[in-house]
């Protein structure tokens, strides 16, 4: 797993926190995963390259290498999911857990375009975040 942190801020997971939260998502036997934490320009343009929407957003997943053998990026808009977690009232730490996990089942194929892939997602996420000691972010 490769870190890059393309901002400065403070409150930012370290690469250990980071690599725990990738494992307890992973499903997949081996693989290789970029997180790269940028601020709301470089957000801001990746989104609307990609996925048409002129905003940042918290998270992005860029799959390229299916299970077992997991390639792809993650990308956290740091920002974004810090403005979030506070208009959330929880700790930043827990914020970035959940979207380190929600990537990453982004990566390994889960999506949430319909009510019973959300449902499904959803339940997920709890699982591996209460294995994490981290509260239902729903």
């Amino acid at each position: 797993m490769s870190v890059q942190y393309a901002c400065k801020s403070e409150g930012l997971p370290s690469r250990g926190q980071l690599r725990r939260w990738v494992r307890a998502a992973l499903a997949a036997t081996s693989g290789s995963i970029t997180i790269r934490l940028v601020d709301i320009g470089e957000g801001r343009s990746l989104n609307r390259e990609y996925r048409g929407k002129d905003c940042a957003t918290n998270v992005l997943s860029f799959a390229y290498t299916p299970p077992p053998r997991l390639s792809g990026d993650l990308l956290l808009c740091v920002p974004v999911v810090l403005r979030e977690a506070a208009a959330q009232g929880k700790p930043a730490e827990s914020h970035f857990a959940h979207l380190v996990v929600h990537g990453m089942l982004h990566l390994q194929g889960h999506d949430h375009q319909t009510d019973a892939e959300a449902k499904l997602m959803e339940a997920r996420e709890r699982e591996i975040l209460a294995r994490l000691g981290i509260a239902d972010p729903y």
